[in-house]
């Protein structure tokens, strides 16, 4: 595996890349690697010839009250990961790279209405930082298609948003979310639990395939609020704080209206230093 900080080796290989008729697959991370991310890159093997992974924590999807500075930056580890997956080529810049005038005076993209939403009402701004930085690195990579985890399900859609609306010649792939044995999904941020919070921590999984057992059992007029309330109510009696659960058609993340068919459970909820989100799409 090679590994680049700056963007002239980074297009260097790329190109080399081209001339020789291969294909991109591209998996944009912000480090601190678990089976979920290598899941990602096992994926990107099967939809291109080489693949390039990004390892950079985006400063612009932060907001003022997260501490980025104590975000885990496991560099050493990450990269004998990546290298047990056939990893091609690791794309490590600094914020001074990507940001050069800084992320407060950089040009930036944003997707409207969905990034508005939910993890967005949460996180003023978060989207609008994800947007940027994965057009940058998009410009940056040129890849013929980019893979990204369904747990991060909003996320997922506003770069979809963002891809189709701005003609950018990348396919996304969703990849299925990787659950430890517990149904906990796998995130970074889980490296934040404690031992005991680790216990609780499966409740919030278990509570939206409970709402989506209830979900499937209910017929018409289904009452959605009173269904989502005592969820909510599940989750928060398990030791969690729910931030929020909603029911939302599953491509545009609208609110769920009785004539939808295909539906997903979106929830997020604290535990702890750590901000769990998880989601589950349910056919009705």
């Amino acid at each position: 595996m090679n590994t680049v900080e700056n963007i002239k080796d980074l297009r260097a290989q790329v190109k080399a890349w081209r001339m020789q008729d291969l294909t991109v697959a591209f998996v944009p991370t912000m480090g601190n690697l678990h089976e979920g991310h290598l899941a990602l890159v096992k994926a990107a093997h099967r939809y291109a010839d080489k693949v390039i992974v990004s390892i950079f924590v985006n400063p612009m999807q932060f907001g003022l009250s997260e501490d980025i500075d104590n975000y885990p930056r496991t560099l050493a580890q990450d990269k004998a990961s990546l290298i047990t997956v056939n990893t091609d080529l690791l794309f490590t810049p600094t914020a001074d790279i990507i940001y050069p005038k800084g992320f407060g005076e950089n040009s930036y993209v944003e997707v409207p209405n969905i990034s508005e939403l939910y993890c967005g009402a949460s996180r003023p701004g978060h989207f609008r930082g994800v947007a940027t930085v994965v057009c940058k690195l998009f410009n940056l990579v040129q890849p013929d298609v980019a893979c990204f985890g369904s747990k991060d399900y909003q996320q997922l859609q506003v770069i979809k948003t963002m891809v189709e609306d701005l003609s950018m010649p990348v396919d996304i792939i969703p990849v299925e979310i990787i659950r430890e044995k517990s149904g906990l999904a796998m995130s970074s941020r889980n490296g934040y639990l404690t031992s005991e919070e680790l216990a609780i921590a499966p409740a919030f999984y278990k509570t939206l395939q409970w709402l989506s057992e209830q979900l499937r059992a209910s017929h018409q007029p289904r009452d959605y609020a009173a269904l989502v309330m005592q969820a909510s109510e599940k989750i928060d009696n398990a030791g969690l704080k729910t931030d929020y659960l909603n029911l939302c058609h599953a491509q545009t993340l609208a609110p769920v209206t009785p004539n939808d068919k295909d539906i997903v459970i979106l929830a997020a909820a604290y535990l702890g230093k750590a901000r769990l989100i998880d989601n589950l799409p349910v056919n009705l």
